[in-house]
């Protein structure tokens, strides 16, 4: 019996392989280190410490952020969105201030959850701006024109997780930081992978996961706060940081302010591994691989000679995408079917579904019909990689089954 290797294209839900050196940092902190960071004058505490100092400044680094104490670890960006959000609410409700908050149709749950919530809690007013039905992608102009005086914080995705849309986020930070509205940029899908540049595209609060793009482990990720836009926010957790703790209040300085309670050190070490790799490689020469990786996917499934009857969501070239492909296969009513379908045949394994973000799926027209099928690439997989996965999704929207075809093992290096 054959056994038909695994080709992992999840990277969209969480990146993997991981790079070696990141296992090897885990094991080397829990085997030999295994301190609570800034808890202690001990040498164990005090290096762990420093490990997590060093990873702040390769975030920086990476994103071109100028103060290291402003990078605030976090669970995931789920969790830095909710920071990012709620913060700033926050402060423009006890300042006095009626809210207006601004984000678009294609945001993830992380976006739209916690604005319905603060919605249905505090009477909080929220414009979703459309997107365009074929490519996902934002008008700034329509951005400008949701704004009003009330609006203290406009949320924007960068990359979709549904249709790979990249929007134009450099146009609406210019335009929000010139009516000093504090700019939230979802980096989910794209820090990492390409280049994000905090002061050149205007962004004063970039929200980021550990375990996608920078190659780190789940249970991390990261909010950057631009210098200044602190003092913007309130607090949303209090507790013990090993600083002041004398008083009753929270430090007012940076991060301690916004990191309450004990570190996932662990994984913190894990991910500042992860970015190193991205580092010595250069974000540039990554981009370009993947850019390589998306044009061959879309060269693959734009082929109407074997996949007509097959389509993808988003934009139709390489521009203004990042390399998250969700394809819909006629004849699969259900998206999960044709995930199934691609894992047993193939060893593909692809994730379906509405993928947190119905309103992207309404957009699209996919939402009543259960989603679409996600393929989504990492650093390690090649274009004979993708090669493969369009074969396999051209061979089953044909009705047939090939047996020749077998992917390639990934490997970490």
């Amino acid at each position: 019996m054959t056994t038909i290797r695994r080709l992992y294209l999840d990277n969209a839900a969480t990146s993997f392989p991981k790079p070696s050196a990141v296992h090897e940092a885990m094991l080397r902190y829990a085997t030999e280190i295994g301190a609570s960071p800034g808890r202690g004058a001990y040498y164990e505490a005090q290096e762990a410490g420093r490990l997590l100092w060093r990873c702040r400044e390769r975030i920086c680094r990476l994103v071109n952020a100028s103060k290291p104490e402003n990078l605030i670890f976090t669970l995931n960006t789920t969790d830095s969105l909710n920071l990012a959000i709620r913060g700033v609410l926050g402060h423009a409700i006890q300042s006095g201030r009626l809210a207006h908050m601004v984000t678009t149709r294609l945001d993830h749950n992380s976006v739209l959850r916690p604005f319905h919530a603060l919605a249905q809690r505090w009477g909080i007013n929220v414009t979703y701006v459309d997107c365009d039905p074929r490519t996902g992608r934002v008008d700034p102009d329509d951005i400008e024109r949701s704004l009003t005086p009330d609006t203290c914080l406009v949320a924007v995705v960068h990359g979709s997780n549904v249709s790979g849309t990249v929007q134009p986020i450099e146009q609406i930070g210019r335009l929000t930081r010139q009516r000093e509205i504090p700019f939230l940029v979802d980096a989910a899908q794209t820090v990492g992978h390409m280049p994000v540049d905090v002061e050149a595209q205007s962004i004063d609060l970039l929200a980021f996961p550990g375990h996608k793009g920078l190659l780190g482990p789940l249970g991390t990720g990261g909010l950057y706060i631009r210098p200044g836009i602190e003092k913007r926010m309130v607090t949303v957790r209090e507790g013990g940081t090993g600083s002041i703790s004398e008083q009753a209040r929270q430090p007012d300085f940076m991060p301690d302010r916004f990191e309450p309670g004990s570190h996932n050190a662990v994984g913190i070490i894990g991910l500042s591994e992860g970015v190193q790799w991205i580092l010595d490689r250069g974000i540039e020469q990554i981009w370009q691989h993947e850019r390589e990786l998306i044009k061959c996917m879309l060269d693959g499934l734009s082929d109407t000679g074997e996949l007509s009857s097959v389509r993808y969501l988003g934009p139709q070239g390489v521009a203004h995408r990042c390399g998250v492909f969700s394809i819909v296969v006629d004849g699969y009513d259900q998206p999960q079917s044709l995930s199934e379908a691609l894992e047993q045949q193939y060893g593909i394994l692809t994730r379906s579904g509405i993928h947190c973000a119905p309103m992207a799926h309404e957009t699209f027209g996919t939402h009543d019909s259960g989603g679409a099928t996600r393929m989504s690439v990492g650093p390690f997989l090649s274009r004979q990689d993708i090669h493969y996965a369009c074969h396999a999704v051209a061979d089953l929207a044909m009705k047939r089954v090939t047996t020749n075809l077998e992917p390639p093992l990934l490997t970490s290096e």
